[in-house]
């Protein structure tokens, strides 16, 4: 289950918010508490998908637009934690999940008499960045910002954190919810919102610490000694590493950082997960036209320190800033890239023979790293033509530098002739 920003409950943490289905009304942190939802309202949601119509709606085209490109989805992944496989053996793998009951009992009966057991919770917008391809519900920068150069004009609501109603429903199900699996914590940022160290603390207090894997993801901008302190009390911990690339673009697209401070803590990270042997380490990206021709970066620096790559889909909105915007001859320079990248690498790695990597499995890695690879060309060279959504591009793009101060062109100078035929001065 996800919590959204404003307190909004989502039946899937990988679904599109924009989705027909998730406008239905499922409901609010704000108003119920997280584990009667689950039994009872998002009910409805299972129903739905046993009888079909998840794939008739929007909820899981997201999902299946990655895996069209042979890239991993968040629909397998989760899969996979209930021990199936999305391969041949998908019906053998199902009758055998140790969730059969579980899934039998939704069947008959949409309720379920299961709590939360995996969870994505974002923490609100408070952020120190303004990546060019978030947005203000993610923000505070950008919030902001786009308030300043005319492109927002409602404030966005207040974060689910800041209600005191909505955080005793949250304790209240974590107090009665011994055998919760997992927990991932995005912003905003993280590191910045105070209810971050407040939930762990609750998670310390009851003890769910020494067996709950807790991730969360960082822009690399910030350091906390005293969170540093609080998360070495959790044995499993995934820490995800916000970056683009490791070039000066991610300074334009990450704006708020620099490239010199995210490669030293991206290190420092590094350096320290390797005292904890339940301490994983993985590299959170969302390529852009503006960044995928330095992917390749990513993917080098993962190799070389066994990290995975982990990006939730293929971008979809801004839809201007997909990398399926570039026209072909931009496309195949970043597939080059791309392919030199993986020539180098694809006979050096140990290989299985399933089609479904665990991305998370040590011995595997550099094998999804090299699918992964594969994955963008594959987009990049299937990928319907979006080209005539450059304008709005080099549109929104003008906004932001004529506060910003900053132009496209010092980082991606031989992007001209494209940008400028479309407008850009």
């Amino acid at each position: 289950m996800r919590i959204r920003s404003d307190g909004s409950f989502e039946a899937c943490r990988w679904g599109h918010s924009e989705n027909a289905f998730h406008k239905n009304n499922y409901g609010n942190i704000k108003d119920i508490s997280p584990d009667i939802w689950f039994q009872n309202q998002m009910g409805e949601f299972r129903k739905e998908l046993i009888n079909g119509n998840g794939y008739d709606t929007e909820v899981c085209s997201e999902c299946f637009k990655m895996e069209n490109h042979g890239k991993i989805s968040g629909r397998q992944r989760q899969l996979l934690k209930t021990g199936i496989q999305d391969t041949e053996d998908f019906e053998k793998t199902f009758a055998g999940s140790p969730w059969i009951n579980e899934f039998n009992k939704t069947v008959t009966n949409k309720k379920t008499n299961l709590l939360p057991q995996d969870w994505q919770i974002d923490l609100g917008n408070l952020c120190n960045s303004g990546c060019v391809m978030c947005h203000p519900m993610s923000s505070s920068f950008l919030e902001t910002e786009f308030k300043k150069i005319g492109i927002l004009n409602e404030k966005q609501p207040t974060s689910w954190v800041r209600d005191s109603k909505a955080l005793e429903n949250f304790f209240d199900c974590i107090d009665k919810s011994p055998k919760i699996a997992y927990m991932h914590f995005i912003g905003g940022e993280p590191l910045i919102i105070p209810a971050f160290k407040k939930i762990l603390k609750r998670l310390i207090d009851n003890k769910l610490n020494e067996n709950i894997t807790v991730g969360f993801t960082t822009n690399l901008t910030v350091w906390d000694e005293e969170l540093v302190g609080i998360l070495k009390q959790f044995p499993n911990l995934n820490i995800g590493l916000s970056v683009e690339c490791l070039d000066p673009v991610n300074d334009y697209v990450r704006y708020g950082s620099d490239i010199s401070t995210v490669k030293s803590i991206l290190n420092q990270w590094r350096d320290f997960a390797k005292e904890f042997e339940g301490w994983l380490v993985q590299i959170r990206t969302t390529p852009t036209l503006l960044t995928i021709q330095k992917l390749d970066t990513i993917y080098e620096y993962a190799w070389d320190n066994n990290f995975s790559v982990e990006s939730c889909n293929f971008l979809e909105d801004p839809d201007f800033l997909r990398p399926t915007v570039l026209p072909m001859q931009y496309r195949n320079l970043a597939i080059d890239n791309l392919q030199q990248w993986i020539d180098k690498n694809e006979n050096t790695c140990l290989t299985k023979e399933h089609p479904v990597i665990n991305s998370r499995h040590p011995d595997f890695t550099r094998q999804y790293l090299i699918e992964d690879a594969k994955s963008y060309i594959n987009y990049l060279k299937n990928g319907e033509d979006e080209s005539h959504l450059m304008g709005n591009l080099v549109d929104y793009l003008q906004k932001l530098e004529k506060t910003r101060q900053n132009s496209i062109l010092d980082y991606i100078p031989h992007y001209e002739p494209i940008l400028k035929s479309f407008g850009y001065c």
